[in-house]
């Protein structure tokens, strides 16, 4: 499991330092061809990651019920975001990573709602999920340098 935590951990300090470090409006565009952004991308990563460990984990997710509403899966960025919205994700992008190693280290993943992911993998443990979101991430970081190659990065 440390392992998962460590590629996770270095997969999200790339994405703050993508989310920090592009202009705004680069996070923001939507480029024809793509029906989401930069920023978007970013800000689904931290969300899935609460639902798969967290939600089905049976426990308190550890961000705002706005932004997994805003943020998961089926939902479709509309060009904008907050500075707040911005920062919130900047921070949870390494915090979450930390607080879920903390949290599986500690035990608290004991209950598990089983999900079938639509790629169709069955999640049936936290650290199923977990194993899983690596995949997951992945997905949307080439979406993520596909997006900064359009938008001028």
């Amino acid at each position: 499991m440390e392992k998962i935590f460590d590629v996770t951990l270095e997969n999200r300090k790339r994405l703050y330092k993508i989310l920090t470090e592009t202009p705004r409006e680069q996070l923001l565009e939507i480029p024809e061809g793509f029906n989401n952004n930069v920023w978007w991308n970013i800000a689904h990563t931290v969300i899935t990651t609460q639902i798969l460990v967290y939600k089905l984990g049976k426990l308190q997710m550890r961000v705002p019920g706005e932004l997994v509403e805003k943020f998961m899966k089926g939902t479709k960025p509309d060009g904008t975001a907050t500075e707040e919205e911005m920062k919130l994700i900047a921070d949870f992008l390494i915090s979450t990573v930390e607080w879920a190693k903390e949290d599986f280290e500690a035990g608290l993943f004991q209950d598990y709602t089983t999900y079938t992911t639509s790629a169709g993998v069955t999640l049936t443990s936290a650290e199923d999920a977990l194993v899983f979101n690596l995949y997951h991430e992945g997905l949307h970081a080439a979406a993520i340098i596909a997006l900064l190659k359009v938008v001028g990065k």
